[in-house]
């Protein structure tokens, strides 16, 4: 496996065909992108990053995608957990520390309840980018979409994308697996949501061992789709359909079966178990009634995908002193109606997707503190959206023990 050459540079006659697909997938519509203020910088920094040291090793992403297969096929679970949104700032080894042992603690808890194998993969090392739902926010600012391209500090200067910020990312990602290789007995694997593609088509890899030749992501072992990413002829989805990395992909409640399948289509062409994992976030109201024909209408299709289910994004709510929040008990209520789904239908409940932090946070309401709406302005530390602190990550891995036994 070699590196993907640079704009530019002599090719090999692999390299000009995935970088003509490359350059097709990238000419596609794409949501969720900056604009940066000089595109010539942008240029500069993304030729840098070309050059800079991978984050991930090919191997390792291979090992991670048989790993996957197990989970696939019904013998092994997922487990993905960690920040929201990381930080520069909270790039620390304390932090880090933290959350690595909640995902090791959760993980022994499934684990002995499932009686099989538990993968982990933290949202760690790379998790600096976020969708937005505004442009603009209440002062009329340029929106805050993660430390990869702005300041969350509200004027105009810190607001305003500065693509040097994908090298600090880069930076401060590589630095954050060097930690979890030194510190994780068991393997950990890292990923993010694969939003900027400017920086995701920074460090790739040719990887010429499959069906196809395809690219190998440089920078994350399972980078995913976002549900506000997710169009059919976008960019994202186009570009994913070039790598060689297992994929998520995030669904919501709009997603049709018929979408679905598509999705699993283009982005599993090969069959390949594991290679394409469907992250359901329905809300704990809908999950029920919504899911079902999902998973029916893929299953009949042939294709070994992973069902996970992401319990956070579909159970946001805004608290009545303002503060964004999601109650315990409705994350847990989602698990629980993703398993009965699955149960009554013979599918493998494959997997969860939580957000979670190690550190003694007040984001999310409920749980056996009981923290109340008056309880979130003590220590509510989120750069995004709200995490479940060490004890509530606690409690669910339980809750979710108990799911897996019965």
């Amino acid at each position: 496996m070699r590196r993907f050459p640079p704009a530019g540079s002599p090719a090999r006659p692999v390299d000009r065909l995935l970088a003509r697909r490359l350059d097709e997938a990238l000419a596609r519509p794409a949501a969720q992108q900056p604009r940066w203020p000089e595109p010539e910088q942008a240029s500069a920094v993304i030729g840098r990053l070309h050059h800079a040291d991978p984050i991930v090793a090919p191997e390792e992403t291979a090992r991670l995608s048989g790993r996957l297969a197990s989970v696939a096929r019904g013998a092994a679970f997922l487990l993905q957990g960690g920040d929201c949104a990381e930080t520069f700032a909270g790039n620390t080894e304390s932090h880090l520390r933290a959350n690595l042992r909640v995902l090791e603690r959760m993980a022994a808890v499934l684990g002995q309840a499932a009686g099989m194998p538990v993968v982990k993969i933290a949202r760690m090392a790379g998790q600096y980018a976020k969708p937005r739902s505004n442009a603009v926010d209440t002062l009329g600012l340029p929106v805050y979409r993660g430390d990869i391209v702005n300041s969350a500090e509200r004027t105009p200067a810190a607001r305003t994308p500065d693509p040097h910020r994908m090298a600090r990312a880069h930076a401060n990602a590589a630095g954050a697996m060097e930690l979890v290789r030194g510190l994780c007995a068991g393997e950990v694997y890292i990923s993010h949501e694969m939003l900027l593609l400017d920086y995701e088509r920074a460090v790739l890899w040719v990887d010429a061992a499959g069906p196809e030749p395809r690219l190998s992501s440089g920078l994350a072992h399972f980078p995913w789709i976002g549900d506000r990413t997710r169009q059919l002829d976008g960019a994202h989805v186009a570009f994913a359909e070039l790598l060689a990395n297992p994929i998520g992909l995030k669904i919501g409640p709009s997603v049709t079966p018929e979408q679905a399948v598509e999705y699993v289509r283009r982005l599993d062409p090969h069959r390949t178990p594991g290679r394409l994992t469907l992250v359901s976030r329905m809300g704990h109201t809908l999950v029920r009634d919504v899911l079902p024909p999902i998973v029916e209408k893929v299953n009949a299709s042939g294709h070994e995908v992973i069902w996970q289910c992401d319990p956070m994004h579909g159970n946001t709510r805004t608290s009545g002193n303002g503060y964004k929040t999601r109650h315990f008990d409705h994350v847990v209520d989602e698990i629980a109606g993703f398993f009965e789904v699955h149960r009554r239908l013979g599918t493998h409940p494959g997997g969860i997707h939580v957000e979670v932090t190690g550190d003694d946070v007040t984001e999310c309401l409920g749980g056996s503190s009981g923290i109340a709406e008056t309880d979130l302005p003590a220590r509510y530390r989120t750069a995004c959206d709200p995490r479940l602190n060490a004890g509530q990550a606690g409690e669910l891995a339980s809750a979710v023990a108990r799911m897996l036994r019965g």
